[in-house]
């Protein structure tokens, strides 16, 4: 089928394209590149070199935002976002997340609960833990993250004041506008649910990216494991392993300034032949 056109050529088409840096891009066609161009998107199925592209990129996007807009996240979007969570794997595909959405005046009354807490040193984690068992690479790590974060807010290391408000900065979910709080039942020694639990979190923080969101888990959040379970009415019998605070992230928060390396895979794969 031939394309006609007329012997006079025709205006040239603004045609404003979405990046995959979420940036928009004004490139000039002409009616018979734009016709061509949607001939391509139509009739071309994506390769598999594609999708594992895209997948990887939306990998390298995600990240930790400690700053977000109150902006809601509309309701059809996070359903879908839950959704693609509930596809992660799990052992013997028990699937034992147990995942509570908070949001509006109930995650605002929440956060002052957990300020009070904070202040008063009433810490009820499910798990314990202690960020001094951290040691050599890892320990070395830790500091390095606590570092950059600290920088990026501009505080001091003898700012003691300001490094507890950065602390406690947790505790109001970095101003997003929702948590999801993880829950688990436990088994055995927990090891595997809390795998389990952590695949989960990863595919929900996987999903957030790839829909131009941001989220960032926070196992602060279990030291208070008492207080939500009592505020939200869940059971005793859940136990809470950590939070996942989300939305559409302010770049313009000072906490988002922060970027962390991740080491070469030569430091933690090794390769059996």
């Amino acid at each position: 089928m031939s394309l006609c056109l007329p012997e006079k050529p025709l205006p040239t088409i603004t045609l404003w394209l979405v990046t995959e840096q979420f940036r928009l891009d004004s490139r000039e066609l002409s009616p018979l590149q734009e016709v061509q161009m949607n001939s391509t998107i139509l009739t071309q199925p994506q390769s598999p070199l594609h999708d594992a592209q895209s997948f990887s990129k939306t990998v390298r996007l995600r990240r930790s935002y400690r700053g977000f807009l109150p902006t809601p996240v509309p309701e059809e979007i996070l359903r879908n976002v839950l959704e693609d969570a509930q596809h992660a794997p799990s052992n013997c595909n028990t699937q034992p997340w147990n995942v509570h959405i908070v949001s509006g005046n109930k995650l605002t009354e929440l956060a002052k609960i957990l300020h009070e807490k904070n202040n008063a040193g009433a810490f009820t984690p499910d798990f314990t833990f202690d960020m001094d068992h951290f040691y050599g690479v890892y320990g070395e790590r830790k500091n390095a993250q606590g570092k950059a974060y600290y920088e990026a807010m501009n505080i001091a290391r003898e700012d003691k004041e300001g490094r507890h408000r950065a602390v406690a900065y947790n505790y109001s979910f970095f101003n997003a506008p929702h948590v999801a709080l993880l829950f688990m039942p436990t088994f055995g020694d927990n090891v595997r649910v809390a795998g389990d639990i952590g695949m989960y979190g990863q595919t929900f923080l996987l999903s957030l990216a790839a829909h131009g969101l941001g989220g960032i888990p926070q196992t602060s959040l279990g030291f208070f494991a008492d207080p939500i379970r009592h505020f939200l009415g869940i059971p005793d019998n859940l136990k809470l392993l950590f939070g996942i605070s989300f939305g559409y992230p302010d770049e313009a928060a000072p906490g988002n300034r922060m970027r962390m390396d991740r080491v070469n895979i030569s430091e933690s794969v090794t390769f059996h032949n």
